[in-house]
C-alpha cells in the first residue's frame, strides 16, 4: 500500500471494508482516500482519533460552507445534485444552529415517546413474522428488518401507510451511489411530498411527532419551513435505515457463528447486550456523514489542512483492537459500551433509543420463534449496497422452518 496516495474506495471496499480498514489502521489510520463519486477526502480508520474528531469543533458540518467545498474539489467525476430543502437539518449545521434546532427536536423526540412504543412495535413484529412462518423462506429484509421500523418511523410520523414504498424508493436513491440525474429528481419528489404533508399538519394537526414539531417553539422560536422538510427527512432516512441494517446484519452475524446464535437463543437476558455487539460488529453506518476542517488539525503525527473534506470510518474504530480486545470475533457477552455506531459528541444520534428498542425486539422474538433459522444460500452469494454511508446487504434469504 503505497501511503502517499489516496486509496480508492471502489467497488472491492463496499464488499469487503474491514480488509481495507485492517490495512489502515496499521498502515496509514488517517489517509488520502478518493470517494466513489470522486471526491477526495482524508479518511480517518482508528478508534481514538475517531473518537476526538467526532467531537472536534475545528470540524464543522455547516452545510452552505461544505456545499461551496464540494463546488470547489470535487473532480472529473461530477457530484450528484442534492435537493437543498432537505440538506439543512441540525445533522448539517454547527452551534448555535445546531444547538437551537436539537433543542426543538428533543422537545417532541423524547425517552417517553420512545418507552411507549413498546407495545406497538411487538404487535407489528409478531404479525410480521406470522407471515414469514406462513411463507417458510423469505428475504429477511423485504419481509421483516425493512417494514418493521418503517412501519414504526411513518406511524411516529404520522405519515400515511399507502406512501411506504415510495418513500422506500427515494430513501434508496439518497443513501446510495445514484446518478447525479436519479439523486436530484428523487431528493426533488421527496423534499415536495414532505412540504404537502407538512401543510396538512399544519392546517389539522394529528397525534404525532411531525404535528408535534410543526408546532413545537422554545421561547416564540420555531422550526422554519425548510428546517421541517430537512427534519422530517432526517428523521424518516434516519428512523429506518439505521435499523433495517441493524437487524440484518445483526442476523447474518447470527448465522454466521452459530454459536453466539445458540447462546443468544438459550439466554435471552443477552439480546440488550447482543444488540450493542452487532452495532459494534458490523454496525449500519460505515462512514459517518462529512466534515470539514476550519483550521489545519494535528491527527496523530498528520496535519490535515484547512478547507478539506474529513470521513470518520465508524465501522473501522469499532474494530481497532486497541479499544476492543479480539475485535473480528464476534461476541455476544462482550461487554456492552463505548462503540461508535451512533456517533459521539453533540451529532450522537437522536434516534439511538428507538433504533435499539426496535432491533432488540425484533432479533429477540426472531432468534426464539424460529430455531431452524438459516441461510437460503451460501453466505459468499450475498451482496453488499453500493453505499459508503451505509453498511446494508441486498437481500438476505433465508428458510426458518
Amino acid at each position: 500500500m503505497l501511503l502517499d496516495e489516496p486509496v480508492q474506495l471502489d467497488h472491492d471496499f463496499i464488499h469487503d471494508p474491514h480488509a481495507v480498514y485492517a490495512a489502515l489502521r496499521a498502515e496509514a489510520p488517517v489517509r488520502p482516500a478518493i470517494m466513489p463519486r470522486g471526491l477526495r477526502v482524508w479518511l480517518v480508520t482508528r478508534y481514538a482519533e475517531a473518537r476526538e474528531l467526532l467531537a472536534d469543533p475545528r470540524l464543522s458540518k455547516d452545510n452552505q460552507r461544505a456545499a461551496e467545498l464540494f463546488r470547489q474539489r470535487i473532480t472529473a467525476t461530477g457530484q450528484a445534485a442534492f435537493s437543498s430543502s432537505l440538506a439543512a437539518h441540525m445533522l448539517n449545521t454547527d452551534p448555535p444552529d445546531h444547538t437551537r434546532l436539537r433543542k426543538l427536536v428533543n422537545k417532541a423526540f423524547t425517552a417517553r415517546t420512545v418507552s411507549r412504543l413498546r407495545p406497538r412495535i411487538e404487535e407489528i413484529a409478531d404479525e410480521l413474522l406470522d407471515e414469514v412462518a406462513a411463507a417458510g423462506t423469505v428475504d429477511l429484509l423485504e419481509a421483516f428488518a425493512f417494514p418493521l421500523p418503517i412501519t414504526v418511523i411513518c406511524e411516529l410520523l404520522g405519515v400515511p401507510s399507502t406512501d411506504r414504498d415510495r418513500f422506500r424508493a427515494w430513501s434508496n436513491t439518497i443513501v446510495s451511489a445514484s446518478t447525479p440525474e436519479r439523486l436530484h429528481e428523487d431528493s426533488t419528489a421527496l423534499a415536495a411530498y414532505l412540504a404537502e404533508l407538512i401543510a396538512a399538519k399544519r392546517g389539522k394537526p394529528t397525534e404525532d411527532l411531525l404535528s408535534d414539531l410543526v408546532h413545537v417553539s422554545d421561547a416564540d422560536d420555531q422550526l422554519s419551513e425548510v428546517e421541517l422538510v430537512s427534519m422530517a427527512f432526517l428523521l424518516l432516512v434516519a428512523g429506518h435505515e439505521t435499523t433495517v441494517n441493524l437487524i440484518g446484519n445483526g442476523v447474518l452475524a447470527l448465522l454466521r457463528h452459530p454459536d453466539q446464535l445458540a447462546m443468544l437463543r438459550s439466554d435471552p437476558s443477552l439480546v440488550p447486550n447482543a444488540v450493542e455487539e452487532f452495532l459494534r460488529f458490523d454496525g449500519p453506518i460505515n462512514v459517518a456523514t462529512v466534515r470539514f476542517t476550519t483550521e489545519p488539525v494535528l491527527v496523530g503525527e498528520v496535519e490535515i489542512p484547512e478547507g478539506e473534506f474529513v470521513m470518520v470510518s465508524l465501522m473501522a474504530a469499532n474494530r481497532d483492537a486497541e479499544r476492543f480486545p479480539e475485535p473480528d470475533r464476534l461476541d455476544v457477552t462482550r461487554a456492552a459500551g463505548g462503540h461508535l455506531a451512533f456517533g459521539h459528541g453533540i451529532h450522537y444520534c437522536v434516534g439511538a433509543p428507538l433504533a435499539r428498542l426496535e432491533a432488540g425486539i425484533a432479533l429477540g422474538k426472531l432468534v426464539s420463534r424460529f430455531p431452524k433459522l438459516e441461510l437460503d444460500g451460501e453466505a459468499g452469494a450475498l451482496r453488499w449496497r453500493d453505499s459508503t454511508l451505509i453498511r446494508a446487504l441486498e437481500t438476505l434469504p433465508v428458510r426458518v422452518g
